[in-house]
């Protein structure tokens, strides 16, 4: 085989072997950002939980104060 011919066949080994490892390398990385996005995702799906649990609770303890000045009274709306 020419020298030619050798470089011709290295370069391109060379270059396949890049392109690979690029390719794995760059799904690796866009990979690991898609989970980061899932636990960014998480984290505030818990804390608008955690909002709506305190928001709850502040709804039920100003309904019992309210209920303890004044009298409440149900209205039948099927009459």
């Amino acid at each position: 085989m020419s020298t030619r011919a050798k470089f011709t066949l290295g370069t391109a080994i060379l270059f396949s072997s890049f392109t690979v490892w690029f390719v794995h390398a760059n799904q690796k990385a866009e990979r690991d950002a898609m989970y980061k996005g899932v636990l960014r995702d998480e984290a505030r799906q818990a804390a608008k939980r955690a909002a709506r649990e305190e928001e709850l609770q502040q709804s039920l303890l100003k309904s019992q104060r309210y209920s303890a000045v004044q009298e409440v009274v149900s209205s039948d709306s099927s009459r």
